[in-house]
């Protein structure tokens, strides 16, 4: 099929899902989980071929994490499904209803969005999340994924694809595979409805340049955390190891953080960043501490480094520290470490990013652990989406009117 036959056949589809009952949508939920437990040795085998032509291009290693599948990822893509069939239902529900002073009753009902195309780098997980997340929310979905993890993609869309084949409509999904394919279908707005681009900056504003539908960005995540003077040495160190080396790749990890200058643990966080492998880019003072410091330009302010690398500013206040954000953010994740609860309420008040975090790591901007079940991305966008996109911000509203004989 072409892609004009592919978004028609999708819409056609996505018309029948939001009459699929919530006993249907679990169904195909749990059908894909068990499949993809049935069939793991394939995964990986398929897999591992992504991930030898991965290492033979010399690809780096934020994009090799991202690009795994281990066990433990497969099996957690089995379990996310069951995660979202779990969900309360979203498709058909009334988000508040009243009655107008005429007798008119008014309910606001929430239905799916029809078709979101799904383009996307490296993540093969995606697959999966996409597809899980269309079905509890009604939709049809098109997902596009990058050429490094063809094998893997392929491979999760015919098992999810094969699982569902007796209870979704036929087309209910599609996985298209080359670049060519992503201008034809961002001309589609006559069948999609919502194109979301997960991945680098140039792939977002290619999407945004050309697409005839909305657009919801899911881009870089320029990850801050900011330490106030009064806060616990042990747990700041522990939240700062986590957040930047947990998971160097993926994009809620941290990029930035901001010390205050009469912070008592800054040459603790220093050293067990250091010991932890991490390099640090650091401004004139921090170097004064620890001369393996590297000396920070305005470009590492700016930088979303996916790897072992840390930029490092010692400020003299909290109004230092805010307004080094408000210029760098992408509007992703901020986090500030303090027991100063004017300080929080003023953090809050300030920043503009998708997920604040107080004295958390901005490992918790997630689907899976903000309790959606899973996400199609993290929207750093703020129409129609603003943070993790779950099934829940895969619909909208519409009002429905119930009269007797009404008349205006």
């Amino acid at each position: 099929m072409n892609m004009t036959e592919i978004g028609k056949k999708t819409k056609e589809a996505s018309l029948k899902l939001q009459a699929l009952t919530e006993q249907q949508r679990v169904l195909a939920l749990t059908m894909i989980s068990q499949e993809i437990i049935k069939n793991k040795i394939i995964i990986r085998d398929q897999n591992q071929i992504d991930l030898e032509e991965a290492q033979a291009n010399k690809l780096s290693p934020a994009i090799i994490d991202r690009l795994t599948l281990s066990d433990k990822a497969i099996d957690n893509l089995a379990q996310m499904c069951l995660d979202v069939a779990a969900q309360p239902q979203v498709v058909g529900m009334i988000d508040r209803e009243y009655t107008r002073p005429n007798g008119l009753q008014i309910k606001v009902q929430r239905i799916p969005l029809g078709v979101v195309a799904m383009i996307f780098e490296s993540r093969p997980n995606v697959v999966v999340d996409g597809i899980a997340l269309a079905i509890k929310s009604g939709n049809g979905i098109i997902l596009k994924g990058g050429k490094e993890a063809a094998h893997s993609n392929r491979c999760l869309y015919e098992i999810c694809k094969q699982a569902v084949s007796h209870v979704l409509p036929d087309g209910s999904f599609h996985l298209v595979e080359t670049r060519e394919d992503v201008n034809d279908l961002l001309k589609l707005d006559q069948y999609i409805d919502l194109v979301v681009p997960r991945g680098g900056s140039a792939l977002v504003k290619h999407v945004k340049e050309n697409a005839r539908m909305p657009v919801v960005a899911h881009d870089k995540g320029l990850c801050h955390m900011y330490v106030h003077s009064d806060a616990d040495i042990e747990s700041t160190v522990r939240m700062i190891l986590n957040a930047k080396t947990q998971r160097i790749g993926v994009c809620n990890s941290l990029e930035s953080v901001l010390l205050h200058q009469n912070f008592k643990g800054i040459p603790q966080v220093i050293e067990a960043l250091l010991e932890a492998g991490v390099e640090i880019r650091g401004d004139k003072n921090s170097q004064k501490l620890n001369a393996s410091i590297k000396l920070a330009t305005d470009e590492d302010y700016h930088t979303e480094y996916l790897d072992m690398i840390i930029s490092l500013k010692i400020v003299e206040s909290e109004t230092t520290a805010i307004k080094h954000i408000q210029e760098h953010s992408s509007h992703h994740t901020e986090s500030l470490i303090t027991n100063d609860p004017k300080l929080i309420e003023l953090f809050l008040n300030s920043l503009d990013s998708s997920c604040l975090a107080i004295n958390a790591s901005t490992r918790f901007n997630d689907g899976g652990e903000l309790g959606l079940g899973a996400e199609l991305g993290i929207s750093t966008s703020k129409l129609h989406a603003y943070g993790p996109m779950g099934a829940r911000e895969m619909t909208t509203t519409r009002f429905l009117v119930y009269g007797n004989g009404h008349i205006r």
